[in-house]
């Protein structure tokens, strides 16, 4: 009966301590344990806002599109989802602030930009001394 309750106590502690090594987790090479790692899908990172400056060549008002032409090239902006006081026409100076998404260029506003008044030019002053003008006849 002795040798019973020997061999069965071994046994219970042999389980009690195979599970606590089950209940560990995976350790690194190092020997440490890690935290199991769970899945976390990150939402999609904001779209940056852009500016493009540029003369208007385009209206799509079928696709809902617009192309303007900057300094050094064309772009074409999706604004299906923009309010705009005033249309835009074919000529105009427009400030089109955007964001790339999916790689499309979707406008967040369009500003219409006023011709700017060129300053006039500073009037030469004259000073008096000889005249240009023709002599009086004799």
């Amino acid at each position: 009966m002795k040798r019973f309750l020997i061999v069965t106590l071994a046994v219970l502690m042999g389980v009690s301590l195979i599970t606590a090594v089950f209940a560990q987790g995976p350790t690194d090479t190092a020997g440490t344990s890690q935290p199991s790692k769970k899945v976390v899908k990150k939402a999609p990172a904001k779209a940056k806002a852009h500016e493009y400056k540029g003369e208007v060549v385009a209206i799509d008002a079928a696709a809902k599109t617009l192309t303007i032409k900057g300094k050094t090239d064309e772009k074409t902006f999706d604004v299906a989802n923009v309010k705009m006081k005033k249309e835009p026409k074919a000529g105009d100076k427009v400030l089109v602030k955007y964001a790339e998404k999916d790689g499309k260029t979707i406008a967040k506003s369009v500003t219409i930009q006023k011709a700017g008044k060129k300053a006039p030019a500073p009037k030469e002053e004259t000073k008096p001394g000889p005249s240009t003008a023709p002599a009086p006849a004799k």
